[in-house]
């Protein structure tokens, strides 16, 4: 799903649908499309406040599902496709791809790139939900349609700056430049048999929900969200605190997350078992993921930039028909792509399309958002400001908002 590109961004520099790649910020520029996105930062230089973080969250609900194509109406699954809750982590078969170890929780891994390219190998880990009531799983972005599910997502990039290398041809061919480990939250805390998140082994069952074994979560619902490490791996807790249900899933190499061997030379693509542990300890401007368009570390973003209505949709998921809401349509562009049929959702009868949206013209960029109207508009995603210490009753020191415009706005990608 490595389509899911486009960020309103919350970040906290303390305590991610893929990361955005920087082209022409960090260390060495590089082509990759992606459209806009902008950044919350919260800064904390207090020992431990990168590795542990807790937020209480209440999920959206939408408008009723009659009348899906009036003009004004909309639903979370137009405005964003997921939002989440994200932080660095440590990978050292990750860019920058020049050293061989990568100390979790320790500021040890601060590199300031002006000076050094040798900054331990850095993946970003994105908490992301999903809506309901659209083209579901796993080529849409709906699990269900009237519940909210969830997943653990851990992206790297298989690249060198330095050298200027990428992974072996066969290794991209299998899996891309930007791997993503990825795994539903699920009840037991363990990834469904057959499921295994690595991008190496994964089948179609690890992007395929099962309401059986993940937790599934209602609009409305409040939920605590808690992210702290252990002795193999970054835990994340969903804690349903609405319906006394739980979930949760451990970024480990017995829950099957692995790391993409990095061998440019090599003519296979091999996973190699990894326990994924948070890369820094104190949050501050200088705890970055060096490959990233934003500077975060610990972030929340709100994934805009995707959704697209569509009057006519091929067979083979492009648009023929005209693009745009209800009153103001035109004719479909390129930017027009994983298009789904009203007859492919499971709820809101509606035909669209959720790739990039580098016109900058689909449902995000519209007056629809939620502002009390809720007969036409979600509710809003409400969180609370993250906590951090051991007893998640410490608040962040600072907190900042960013829009990468320079990625964004390159006409070259």
């Amino acid at each position: 799903m490595n389509f899911l590109k486009s960020k309103f961004t919350f970040v906290a520099l303390a305590v991610v649908i893929c990361g955005m790649v920087a082209a022409g910020i960090g260390y060495m520029p590089r082509a990759n499309a992606a459209p806009a996105a902008s950044s919350k930062s919260l800064i904390d230089c207090s020992k431990g406040s990168f590795h542990c973080a807790e937020v209480r969250l209440t999920l959206p609900t939408d408008p009723t599902p009659t009348t899906p194509t009036e003009r004004g109406k909309s639903f979370n699954f137009e405005l964003h496709p997921a939002f989440w809750f994200g932080m660095a982590m440590c990978d050292t078969q990750s860019y920058p791809e020049l050293l061989s170890t990568c100390t979790p929780d320790s500021d040890k891994n601060i590199v300031d790139p002006a000076v050094s390219p040798r900054h331990p190998g850095t993946a970003f880990m994105e908490m992301q939900f999903y809506p309901p009531g659209w083209a579901p799983w796993p080529a849409g972005n709906s699990c269900a349609a009237t519940q909210w599910c969830a997943a653990f997502n851990i992206d790297s990039l298989s690249e060198n700056p330095v050298t200027g290398q990428a992974n072996n041809a066969a290794c991209l061919a299998q899996v891309g430049i930007e791997p993503v480990n990825f795994a539903f939250i699920t009840r037991s805390g363990h990834p469904q048999p057959g499921s295994p998140p690595n991008p190496v082994n994964a089948t179609i069952k690890t992007f395929t929900p099962n309401p059986a074994a993940d937790l599934f979560m209602n609009s409305g619902d409040t939920i605590i969200v808690t992210m702290h490490d252990t002795a193999h791996g970054l835990q994340i807790v969903l804690d349903d605190k609405t319906t006394g249900q739980s979930g949760s899933m451990t970024s480990s190499a017995a829950n099957g997350f692995g790391q993409v061997k990095f061998a440019p030379s090599g003519t296979t693509c091999k996973n190699i078992p990894y326990d994924f542990h948070p890369m820094y300890s104190t949050s501050s401007e200088k705890t970055r993921v060096p490959w990233a368009a934003h500077s975060y570390n610990i972030a929340f973003s709100d994934e805009i930039g995707h959704f697209d209505w569509c009057t006519a949709v091929t067979s083979s998921g492009g648009c023929s028909g005209k693009e745009g809401m209800t009153g103001d349509q035109e004719k479909t562009d390129g930017d027009d792509t994983f298009c789904f049929p009203a007859s492919a959702s499971t709820r809101v009868k509606v035909s669209g399309c959720l790739g990039t949206n580098t016109g900058f013209d689909g449902a995000s960029y519209q007056p629809i958002w939620p502002d009390g109207n809720t007969a036409l508009h979600p509710t809003p995603i409400k969180f609370s400001s993250p906590l951090t210490g051991s007893g998640y009753n410490v608040n962040y020191q600072r907190f900042a908002f960013e829009a990468d415009l320079p990625r964004i706005e390159n006409p070259a990608v």
